[in-house]
């Protein structure tokens, strides 16, 4: 499990290595919640995902995701809002050993 280091700002774009994957993460705030685009090597892997508290973002292997995301609340099981992503909010990479 590694945290994906963001700010509490309404619209950010990190890039990351996770498990020898170039990944480009896009999140985002709309006024229907937190949305999250994931890319690798600049090629889409999900777009426009809503996150939702402990909800797996990638969910399918053939997509050419090695692992999983997901936002986890720390201090409840409330879905994520960009003034508390990184401090509550905490975007998490689960290794394939971890979703087993």
């Amino acid at each position: 499990m590694q945290v994906i280091p963001l700010q509490a700002i309404p619209s950010q774009r990190v890039t990351v290595l996770l498990a020898n994957q170039n990944c480009q993460i896009k999140v985002y705030q709309k006024t229907t919640g937190v949305y999250l685009d994931l890319y690798i090597n600049d090629a889409p892997i999900v777009t426009g995902v809503v996150c939702r508290d402990r909800v797996a973002l990638v969910r399918d292997s053939y997509l050419g995701f090695v692992g999983d995301l997901s936002f986890f609340d720390t201090q409840g099981v409330s879905d994520p809002e960009y003034g508390g992503i990184g401090a509550r909010y905490q975007l998490v990479y689960l290794e394939a050993s971890d979703l087993s």
